[in-house]
């Protein structure tokens, strides 16, 4: 699930990742071209569940949302 994600002309990388050789929970986090950074403090349980809060992240807030003036988000 993760990739390379467009919308409104913009484009963000999605990283949904967990420790290889692991049974751990995943975790989010979306790179922007001028390397913004966002990273969800809480983990997911499963791939699909983090994608899924991608993408209602970006119907609620816009992928404008995660392009930043210098300030390093985290999302809850």
């Amino acid at each position: 699930l993760s990739g390379e994600f467009t919308e409104d002309g913009m484009t963000v990388l999605v990283d949904i990742s967990r420790p290889a050789g692991t049974n751990l929970d995943w975790h989010l986090m979306v790179l922007t071209e001028e390397e913004d950074v966002t990273e969800w403090e809480e983990p997911f349980e499963t791939d699909r569940e983090a994608f899924d809060e991608f993408l209602a992240t970006v119907a609620r807030e816009g992928i404008r949302s995660f392009f930043t003036d210098g300030d390093t988000p985290t999302i809850q």
